[in-house]
């Protein structure tokens, strides 16, 4: 058996976190969570996770700010946008810094899973993730 991929999530509904991190764990992945951008920073450069769920609307440092001062330090890490709804300006500026795709909060979480797995499967690092 190998190490657990692990997932941060970056979220500040903490129910949705929550569930998100129950089904996640529930499906063989490592979580941790943070409350907001700048702690999805920190937790990036610290110890960086395989894969990131960041939330676009959130106070403080908001998603799309966070994702370019993560891309200022990692150019590799797949990122999947969580949010309840996204405008044109929020994908086009997150589209910008290479996501790994978009995931809406009232979407099954298995359409989220299939995001993941298909941004695992493509990482140069995660290759052999089945």
């Amino acid at each position: 058996m190998g190490r657990k991929i692990k997932v941060l999530v970056a979220d500040d509904e903490k129910d949705f976190i929550q569930l998100m991190t129950v089904w996640l764990e529930s499906k063989g992945y490592s979580v941790q969570s943070v409350p907001d951008g700048q702690s999805a920073v920190k937790a990036v450069k610290e110890d960086p996770p395989d894969i990131l769920f960041l939330d676009v609307n959130m106070p403080g440092m908001d998603g799309n700010k966070a994702i370019k001062k993560i891309r200022a330090f990692n150019k590799t890490i797949p990122i999947i946008i969580i949010s309840a709804c996204l405008d044109i300006f929020d994908i086009k500026t997150s589209a910008r810094y290479n996501l790994s795709g978009v995931f809406y909060k009232g979407e099954d979480f298995d359409k989220g899973l299939e995001l993941l797995q298909a941004a695992l499967k493509s990482h140069k690092n995660l290759k052999n993730i089945d």
